[in-house]
């Protein structure tokens, strides 16, 4: 008779095995659908709810180019969208290459059943620790993700999808972060009053931002000179 232990170990790896390599799979499925954008040019609406930063809601652009090249454009002046997120893309995530995923069952967003794909990454030159992902597997898109950086803390992105969800762009995003978390750029400094009364030394509240992005129309795959990122 066979030991039951060394059966039910092996059973237990092949398992593990199987989902890794599901959820590997099923982020190169979405990865590709996501590189058919070569580039864009986007204009939308850009609400901004943060703490210390009174800003109107501003027509923006918003230009891309891959892999990674991103910018915001606000005709109103104030745009504060942190560093470590400015890719309200996936590409930051999809485009990792050292990881592993491993698959954490299934959960509703946004009124969407979502496969969770967990993704750790290998290398110590990723500014990206840890994410999770919640897909829509049916349409292979993104519906959220909660992103874990090494130098802004942790960032959650919900994304609804309508009439650009065949190239996987978004119509809206929504960004949340804590600013506690964010650093600032140089010369820049703020307070954390919020209206009612200064924190007390040593309080350490989470202030959470917010940033809403609404777009309106894409222009996609028609180029994007290098010079607008400069």
């Amino acid at each position: 008779m066979k030991p039951v232990f060394p059966l039910l170990l092996s059973a237990c790896i092949l398992f593990s095995t199987a989902r890794a390599q599901g959820a590997k799979e099923l982020l190169q499925k979405v990865k590709a659908k996501y590189d058919r954008v070569d580039d864009y040019t986007a204009t939308g609406k850009m609400k901004t709810n943060v703490v210390f930063i009174k800003a109107p809601v501003a027509t923006i652009k918003v230009y891309y180019k891959k892999p990674d090249k991103l910018k915001i454009k606000n005709e109103s002046g104030v745009s504060f969208i942190p560093k470590g997120s400015a890719n309200v893309n996936m590409n930051n995530v999809l485009g990792l290459t050292d990881f592993e995923a491993v698959e954490g069952g299934t959960e509703k967003t946004g009124g969407i059943q979502c496969k969770v794909i967990r993704i750790f990454p290998l290398s110590d030159a990723e500014n990206i620790t840890r994410a999770t992902l919640y897909i829509d597997e049916s349409r292979l898109l993104v519906i959220r993700s909660v992103i874990s950086t090494k130098e802004n803390g942790t960032y959650e992105l919900g994304m609804s999808y309508k009439n650009y969800a065949e190239w996987g762009l978004p119509d809206k995003v929504e960004l949340s972060f804590n600013t506690r978390d964010y650093k600032l750029p140089k010369g820049v400094t703020i307070d954390y009053d919020n209206g009612t009364g200064k924190e007390k030394a040593g309080e350490t509240k989470s202030k959470k931002g917010k940033v809403e992005i609404s777009y309106t129309s894409y222009i996609i795959n028609k180029g994007v000179p290098d010079s607008i990122f400069n």
